[in-house]
């Protein structure tokens, strides 16, 4: 396992703007070498492994208002997927079924064979995919704010205004290459846009401006962030035959009352048994920087059974 060089630069926990304090004294920014790849992860804390991933067009920044209390009771890894943030940004494997095993390997690496995970937008499909997967990996799985291409149902292409409006980037980030033609140079327009038409309480403009930043930096960062979407074919496909394979661990399906709502457990119940529905008040797609203290009471609590019930970290 490598660790070195020190991340450094806006991606990592040194360059990251508005931290909570005390944050750096807690958590670390390491690289670590799965064998395939290289992924950048922050990490800290004590207790029973917890894996968090965020989703588009985010990093690991987005758990940074929840981790310092969770690192109370686990320790964390708040990884960046590969073509996202400090992490390795190949041309291909951005189907759910490659970043699973991505996760896995990264937790193995990190001396964790059975870990707890927190999954936000593409990170929720990530989750789903690693919990059908690799079922002898994890032990209970939070999800937030998506729908499951594949297995969630397929809204029409006609449908209403607002499902439009919530939805068009899923076609517009599949094209090839004239999105990307099309937002370089643009990137505060098209993902401001998408920050601030899909939160309820508007993220703070330092953290919009920290997401964008990255992306704008790095073409290759601008091209990854479609690949996922690109990718959806293939995902689907996996979901379809995982969809034979009901799920048995505890999963908590989170939704912002003003976006996905309770619409995240109907998806999640699609494919497991034992599924707790939450939706919070007042909160739109980025529950962990929008209701924060709602977001890690409700992991608090979910995660309570796993955090007492470990006596050995793996």
């Amino acid at each position: 396992m490598s660790q070195s060089p020190t991340p450094e630069g806006p991606g990592s926990v040194a360059g990251a703007p508005n931290l909570p304090a005390g944050f750096a004294q807690t958590f670390t920014s390491r690289y670590v070498d799965t064998g395939h790849l290289r992924l950048h992860a922050v990490t800290g804390g004590e207790g029973p492994p917890l894996l968090l991933l965020a989703g588009w067009p985010q990093t690991w920044y987005a758990w940074r208002l929840l981790m310092p209390a969770l690192a109370r009771d686990f320790q964390v890894v708040a990884v960046d997927p590969r073509g996202v943030g400090l992490s390795d940004k190949p041309l291909d494997g951005y189907d759910t079924g490659t970043l699973a095993r991505d996760l896995v390997a990264l937790m193995g690496a990190l001396g964790h064979h059975r870990f707890a995970m927190v999954g936000h937008d593409v990170g929720m499909w990530t989750g789903y995919a690693l919990a059908a997967d690799h079922p002898d990996r994890l032990e209970r799985l939070a999800v937030a704010e998506a729908a499951i291409p594949g297995l969630s149902a397929t809204p029409p292409l006609f449908g209403s205004q607002e499902a439009n409006d919530r939805l068009w980037h899923f076609a517009f980030n599949r094209l090839a290459d004239v999105n990307e033609q099309l937002v370089a140079g643009r990137e505060h327009l098209y993902f401001g846009h998408q920050f601030a038409t899909k939160s309820a309480k508007p993220l703070p403009d330092h953290a919009v401006r920290h997401y964008v930043d990255i992306l704008a930096a790095d073409p290759q960062a601008l091209r990854c962030s479609f690949e996922f979407y690109r990718a959806l074919d293939t995902t689907i496909a996996q979901n379809r035959q995982r969809a034979a394979r009901w799920l048995s661990l505890p999963v908590l399906a989170i939704g912002g009352a003003a976006n996905l709502g309770a619409s995240v457990g109907a998806t999640m119940r699609l494919a497991a048994a034992d599924v707790e529905t939450l939706a919070l008040p007042d909160c739109g797609h980025y529950p962990a920087e929008e209701a924060p203290e709602a977001m890690l009471s409700a992991l608090t609590t979910f995660l309570a059974p796993y955090r007492t019930g470990r006596t050995v970290s793996d």
